[in-house]
């Protein structure tokens, strides 16, 4: 009866005293919900999306080419022995870490998903992954295009305050200190003289 088998199915999952299967079956499903798994997938759950399969595709792709270029070397090599691995795989690197920018843009605003949240975790994974080898392991740094103007700019302010010092004292009318002497007392003889004249 099937007004009947939600509490049969209710009895039996919550039969045992640690209730394993409810505990387990909450488990995934919040593991399942915390790793954003459903972003992985096309709407209808039928298969991994198309972005999420081109990603994984860039990233085989860029793992094949790091193994290629350090083939026959040492792995904990100094950074600068790494520079093939930074040359020959530069491009395949900004292919897969503008795709992940782009699925970022696009997962926030709905995605393939239709969930609009973070990335699933595998693909999250990857570029984490991808990031640090790129990064930390062979130290291949992109040169930042803002450099120059973020310098030229701190040395304009930093050049100000001489600037408006300068032009303040060079502007500013310089008064010429005038120095007025005072008259001296007459002597004593001459005031008694004079006392003399009208007395």
């Amino acid at each position: 009866n099937s007004s009947e088998s939600h509490n049969c199915a209710k009895s039996i999952l919550t039969s045992d005293r640690l209730q394993i299967v409810v505990t387990l079956s909450e488990f995934f499903n919040e593991t399942w919900e915390a790793a954003n798994c459903a972003n992985c997938l096309k709407n209808n759950s039928e298969g991994l999306s198309n972005s999420t399969v081109e990603f994984l595709d860039l990233f085989n792709k860029s793992l094949t080419c790091f193994e290629q270029n350090i083939q026959g070397q040492t792995f904990y090599l100094s950074p600068n022995n790494y520079t093939e691995v930074c040359k020959n795989c530069n491009e395949t690197y900004k292919m897969l870490n503008d795709l992940y920018n782009n699925l970022q843009r696009l997962n926030r605003q709905g995605g393939e998903s239709g969930h609009s949240a973070h990335l699933c975790i595998d693909v999250e994974d990857a570029m984490n992954i991808t990031r640090k080898l790129w990064s930390r392991t062979f130290n291949c740094s992109v040169p930042c295009s803002d450099t120059v103007p973020v310098i030229a700019v701190s040395s304009f302010i930093l050049f100000l305050p001489i600037v408006f010092y300068l032009s303040s004292f060079l502007h500013s009318k310089q008064k010429k200190r005038i120095l007025i002497l005072p008259k001296r007392i007459q002597s004593n003889a001459s005031l008694v003289n004079i006392q003399e004249k009208y007395s």
